[in-house]
């Protein structure tokens, strides 16, 4: 710890940017009972806070590793942090990214002069052939995360943060690599060991929650990428050694309730954070719910503000659900006249936000409802308690097949023999629905497809294929490459499809 702490040097940082703000957020602080603090590191001139380790790193280095270069793999904030400090520096940069690496993250780093160089379909890729060229060039690596000098300059933001707000409670960071949660909680505890280091990292990419209970330094199998800056399979070996002594808790956080964070930090700020940046504030709801919390300063670390435009019509419509504002049920009445009104009459003054039906040749009919809330999770309780007395009702607000597709689906159900039916997600790009159909081949028939571009680097399919071996049908989506899950038996595709 004590070795990160003496490599800060807060006079770099100075020469590409100057302290980001510390905002007081008003309406959540109100809704929460405790005082709720913004650091804008959305606010730096890449809008995140990669920048700064990226700096600090590279003026590190002797005159003669500059005059050769730096080289990183990135598909975003940590790209656009290097290529503005070598222009800074008068350096040369190549940026190693994705296939699938969104045309905004690209344009950025464009925009600071650096050579971009696309190569593989995700990270893990890119990651190994910048080392590669690094030995072939001698271009010094710079890494996102896993290097002393980096985390130290990631620490820079504990430095303002302790100099802008006096007696902080706690601190709220998000976890990628943990480069950032290290540096900050180096410079923290050996100053304020009282202060709490709170660990934020969304549910499907723990990374560094998994490895911390089971005492081992784990990679993911999978991670999910809606988070994409904080969708890293492996924490890094320095940041998990640190992150393992200094933090006090952990805490993970879902998709809705960050997109619900996203629109508190918008209302409160009037500025859209990606969906790592609001990673955060969705913990410190959770967080001050489950531990009582009251009348303390607490901090988010808004960690960065690079999101596609596109992927905003998905944040919103997500984002009622995160905050509970809005019950997705599947309701089953009699297919007679009347059944529909008897069931509206008794949502009392509730609104319905939508409505799905299509007549079936049966006794009974599957309705998909949306419905507002007001007083969140106790309100929908009580609704769904009194409907249960005359209807068969289901509970969809945490079924990720009816809110990513079913929704927009219901129509009608159909026999068909041998369905059975998978999720898919794949790197998204010019192509890759298409490159994604070729894989799938001609051995089974398509019975089902639904396919919604949400402005992301993956994009998600519902499919279903008449298939009498299960087993072969996986033996050939495992060469795929990509992640995929059988969805037959969920009650979203039984009672709607």
């Amino acid at each position: 710890m004590q070795n990160i702490v003496k490599r800060i040097h807060l006079d770099f940082i100075r020469e590409v940017m100057d302290a980001t703000p510390l905002q007081f957020g008003s309406q959540l602080s109100r809704r929460l009972d405790n005082k709720i603090y913004f650091k804008r590191e959305d606010t730096t001139p890449v809008h995140s806070f990669k920048l700064r380790g990226a700096y600090h790193k590279m003026r590190q280095l002797s005159q003669q590793q500059l005059d050769n270069g730096v080289i990183t793999s990135s598909a975003g904030n940590h790209g656009q942090g290097v290529a503005l400090s070598a222009q800074k520096l008068g350096i040369s940069a190549m940026i190693v990214m994705p296939k699938t690496t969104p045309k905004i993250k690209i344009d950025a780093v464009t925009e600071f002069g650096a050579t971009i160089v696309f190569h593989g379909d995700n990270y893990d890729q890119s990651y190994q052939f910048a080392q590669q060229e690094s030995l072939r060039t001698g271009r010094v690596f710079i890494h996102a995360f896993d290097d002393v000098d980096v985390i130290a300059g990631q620490g820079t933001i504990a430095i303002e943060l302790l100099a802008q707000l006096d007696n902080i409670d706690y601190i709220f960071i998000p976890v990628g690599g943990g480069g950032l949660i290290s540096g900050i909680a180096s410079y923290t505890k050996s100053y304020y060991p009282e202060i709490k280091i709170i660990a934020v990292e969304p549910s499907e990419s723990a990374a560094l929650a998994q490895s911390l209970s089971t005492k081992k330094h784990i990679m993911l199998e999978q991670v999910g990428l809606f988070a994409d800056g904080v969708a890293v399979q492996k924490i890094g070996h320095e940041s998990f050694r640190l992150a393992s002594q200094l933090i006090d808790d952990s805490v993970l956080v879902t998709n809705d309730e960050i997109c619900a964070a996203i629109k508190d930090i918008y209302d409160q700020t009037r500025s859209i954070v990606e969906p790592s940046g609001a990673l955060s504030v969705a913990a410190v709801k959770n967080y001050i719910a489950e531990h009582k919390i009251k009348n303390k300063n607490i901090v988010s670390i808004l960690s960065g503000a690079n999101v596609n435009f596109n992927r905003l019509r998905y944040i919103a419509e997500r984002a009622d659900l995160g905050e509970h504002n809005e019950a997705i049920i599947a309701v089953t009445i009699d297919e007679k006249p009347g059944s529909f009104l008897k069931f509206c009459q008794m949502l009392d003054n509730h609104a319905i936000t939508e409505f799905n039906y299509r007549y079936a040749a049966s006794p009974k009919a599957h309705i998909f409802v949306g419905i507002a809330l007001n007083e969140g999770l106790r309100e929908k309780q009580i609704l769904l308690d009194k409907l249960s007395q005359s209807f068969e009702v289901l509970d969809m607000s945490d079924n990720s097949i009816a809110k990513t597709h079913i929704r927009y689906m219901v129509g009608g159900r159909c026999e068909v023999d041998n369905e059975v039916l998978y999720r898919f997600e794949f790197p998204e790009r010019p192509g890759a629905l298409l490159n994604f159909l070729n894989k799938i081949g001609t051995h089974w028939n398509i019975s089902l497809f639904h396919y919604r571009n949400h402005g992301a680097d993956f994009g998600r399919v519902l499919i279903g294929l008449q298939a009498k071996n299960v087993g072969q049908l996986e033996r050939n989506f495992k060469e795929l490459g990509y992640f995929y899950q059988n969805e037959t038996a969920n009650k979203a595709y039984q009672y709607f499809l």
